[in-house]
């Protein structure tokens, strides 16, 4: 009995720690994600959505041609970082959210507001770097304190990709009327 309650124990601890256990010798369970990884996953995928909302929209809406081939860029590049990025949620068995979060949304319809207006381009630049320096923040954070090998590799794969939208970004930023 005491050997039951032992091993009952260990495994809520394992599950409140994260650690995956088998439950039988056939079974192989997806490794599980740590605290960090889930979401870390959620908020990139969150964040390329954003990016590929709103290179649609800088398509539409830029009047310079720098701002029109940035936006481009992102919703190719995101496109691309969101399919790996899904696909290891599916994986790891984390639940995604469907849509940008409310401060994104929030950010997407002040800037669209602007659509037309001579501020547009300047206003979408700025939205951009700042979310492109919140982004490389985190997943330098992911690649020093994630536990999930794989989820680690996404971001380090992700890094210069985002790194270079913010180079793009601040290069288009410094260029006059195009």
């Amino acid at each position: 009995m005491i050997a039951v309650r032992r091993l009952a124990a260990a495994a809520v601890l394992a599950a409140l720690t994260g650690i995956s256990v088998p439950t039988t010798a056939t079974a192989a369970p997806a490794p599980a994600p740590a605290t960090t990884d889930a979401p870390f996953l959620r908020a990139i995928h969150q964040g390329n959505m954003a990016e590929i909302a709103a290179g649609l929209e800088a398509g539409k809406s830029a009047t310079k041609a720098c701002v029109k081939t940035v936006g481009a860029t992102l919703v190719t590049d995101h496109r691309k970082l969101d399919v790996a990025v899904v696909a290891l949620a599916k994986k790891l068995h984390v639940t995604l959210p469907a849509s940008v979060s409310r401060a994104q949304k929030k950010a997407a319809a002040d800037i669209q507001a602007k659509a037309g207006k001579r501020g547009y381009n300047a206003a979408w630049l700025a939205n951009e770097a700042t979310g492109h320096v919140q982004t490389l923040a985190l997943i330098d954070r992911e690649l020093k304190s994630g536990a999930n090998s794989e989820v680690k590799a996404a971001a380090k794969t992700a890094r210069p990709i985002v790194a270079h939208h913010l180079e793009i970004i601040r290069a288009c930023q410094g260029t006059k009327r195009s």
